[in-house]
């Protein structure tokens, strides 16, 4: 079996050596000239400013796109209306194609039937 006195000698011996480079961390960030820290931060707000021209320069390529995909959206709508329309259209004048051509068949139709009709008569007309 292990000796519990030797885990938390451990544990503290761990925990004093991390106190020790914390503190090591700490008093060599204290010791930073401050014209290298004037530079550190100009780099920075330099670095941000770069991120906020392109998250911009982003935003604005982003609302382009969504400009250009609704403007594509209605010419869409509109050449389907007007499709709609055209095909309306034919289908129209095909209805009345159809029917003047029913009426034409019908009026032959009658034309025939009068001539059998006239010649029947005129066959008649001479035995009678």
């Amino acid at each position: 079996m292990s000796d519990p006195n030797n885990f938390n000698d451990r544990m503290e011996a761990a925990e004093k050596a991390k106190r020790a480079m914390l503190e090591k961390f700490r008093s060599k960030a204290a010791a930073v000239d401050p014209a290298i820290e004037a530079k550190r931060i100009e780099e920075a707000k330099a670095r941000d400013a770069k991120r906020a021209a392109a998250e911009e320069k982003r935003r604005a390529r982003v609302a382009a796109e969504k400009e250009e995909r609704i403007l594509a959206a209605q010419l869409k709508e509109e050449a389907e209306a007007a499709e709609i329309v055209r095909l309306a259209a034919e289908a129209e004048q095909k209805r009345l194609a159809d029917i003047e051509a029913e009426e034409i068949r019908t009026f032959e139709l009658k034309a025939r039937r009068d001539l059998k009709y006239a010649a029947r008569k005129a066959r008649q007309g001479g035995k009678r």
